[in-house]
């Protein structure tokens, strides 16, 4: 009982984190979305803090498990907030506004996590480890979140960005690499790193651009609240 104790422990300070991040983070998209003219989450229900409008069974269920048993750590998504660019007044420029909006929650969150970690320590041992812990890991969570969607590849956040912010040339074809983007993105980070071990070749392309930028961004906000 003891060390399921301690799974179901270590699995709650991964997964409320997460569950958070990917509800708020969805949730920004949708409150954009529809301030800049488009209902259609609204309409379906997204523009809601409940998460289980936002729920996908794999990304935010059977994922995470799966990696937390099989490599240790915990990473979901959500279900993505439809969004109707026809509704916009300027198609282009409201879509950069509603992708920025996920990454922008995530930060937010961030903050908010590390302005609560102060108070939590003022609570009794048991509880305030507890709540330091999921404290901690929430703004880890949404750090690496926001850092890893603003990577410029469609259909990430970034990659919306990208498309733009480009001449309406170029963004037409960019933003037909959406179709291959989610591989794209399992290159870089898994199959890269793992080629380059065989070859003997540091190839973990996902260091620089992910990890290092998410634990500066993480310790940025941190310093900002004396708890580095």
């Amino acid at each position: 009982m003891g060390e399921l104790g301690s799974i179901l422990s270590a699995i709650s300070v991964g997964a409320i984190p997460i569950l958070l991040a990917i509800t708020l983070h969805e949730a920004g998209h949708g409150f954009v979305a529809n301030l800049f003219g488009d209902p259609t989450a609204k309409n379906q229900g997204r523009v809601t803090l409940n998460p289980i409008a936002h729920i996908d069974p794999f990304g935010t269920i059977i994922l995470p498990i799966l990696l937390f048993f099989m490599a240790g750590f915990i990473f979901g998504y959500a279900k993505p907030v439809p969004v109707d660019p026809r509704n916009f007044k300027n198609p282009r420029r409201d879509m950069i506004w509603v992708a920025l909006a996920g990454p922008g929650a995530n930060i937010l969150l961030a903050f908010m996590g590390a302005m609560l970690i102060p108070l939590a320590l003022n609570l009794p041992d048991a509880a305030a480890n507890f709540l330091v812990q999921n404290l901690n890991n929430l703004m880890i969570f949404n750090c690496l979140l926001a850092v890893f969607n603003l990577l410029p590849v469609p259909p990430l956040d970034g990659g919306k960005v990208a498309v733009g912010l480009l001449p309406r040339r170029m963004a037409i074809k960019y933003a037909q690499l959406e179709r291959y983007g989610i591989f794209i993105v399992i290159g870089v980070i898994m199959i890269l790193p793992m080629a380059g071990r065989l070859i003997g070749l540091d190839l973990n392309i996902a260091r620089v651009l992910i990890l290092e930028p998410t634990f500066f961004l993480y310790k940025l906000i941190a310093s900002l609240f004396g708890l580095v």
